[in-house]
């Protein structure tokens, strides 16, 4: 990580249930020989201060990867905001030194190489609370850089408030919008679908 940017913890996000691919741990369906959560780390984990994986369940599966495994602290699968707030609360815990966090999906095969120093330069620019990427005019809320200190007034949306879309936290604060391009592949593509997975295995070419 650079030293002229504040230390920021890498969390990739695999607590859903996968309903769209018939359940089990979608990150570990494989693309050109890797898993998806391979490559998600393989992108993320050289940006970052530490990387911890969220994901809910038996943490064994997933000990070849050698990340520390939070699962959500909100009870009945709340969603990826669940996985953010674990991750807030855990480095509060465990990294005290640290006052970011950026979250990205598990199953983003295909991660910018820059995205921690782009959304953290975007928000020291634009004087905002928080930053999150986008892409072919889409925000990719779950993709995005978190402040630990925002985790009491998380908790208090997601747990008090029913609160569960990200994009609905994010409106509530000042956030820098980072965008990238989509060719010669759109960096946030993610997985859900098998034919997702089949789309992947055609990108993966352009993965370099």
């Amino acid at each position: 990580m650079s030293d002229t940017l504040p230390a920021t913890l890498g969390v990739l996000l695999a607590g859903g249930l996968a309903r769209r691919m018939g359940g089990g741990d979608k990150p570990m369906r494989s693309v050109g020989g890797r898993t998806l959560l391979a490559r998600a780390i393989a992108r993320l984990m050289p940006q970052c201060d530490g990387l911890i994986l969220n994901a809910n369940g038996d943490p064994a599966r997933f000990a070849s990867f050698g990340l520390t495994v939070v699962p959500d602290t909100v009870k009945d699968f709340a969603g990826p905001m669940a996985g953010i707030l674990a991750a807030l609360e855990w480095t509060a815990a465990h990294k005290p030194d640290i006052e970011w966090i950026v979250s990205a999906p598990a199953d983003s095969p295909f991660l910018p190489r820059d995205l921690v120093v782009r959304l953290q330069h975007a928000r020291v620019t634009q004087q905002a609370e928080l930053a999150v990427a986008a892409s072919g005019r889409q925000t990719h809320h779950v993709t995005g850089l978190w402040n630990v200190a925002m985790r009491g007034e998380m908790r208090q949306a997601l747990v008090a408030d029913d609160l569960r879309q990200v994009s609905r936290w994010t409106a509530r604060y000042k956030a820098a919008v980072v965008e990238w391009p989509v060719a010669p592949l759109d960096p946030f593509f993610n997985v859900n679908t098998d034919d997702d997975l089949a789309a992947a295995e055609r990108l993966a070419e352009f993965d370099r």
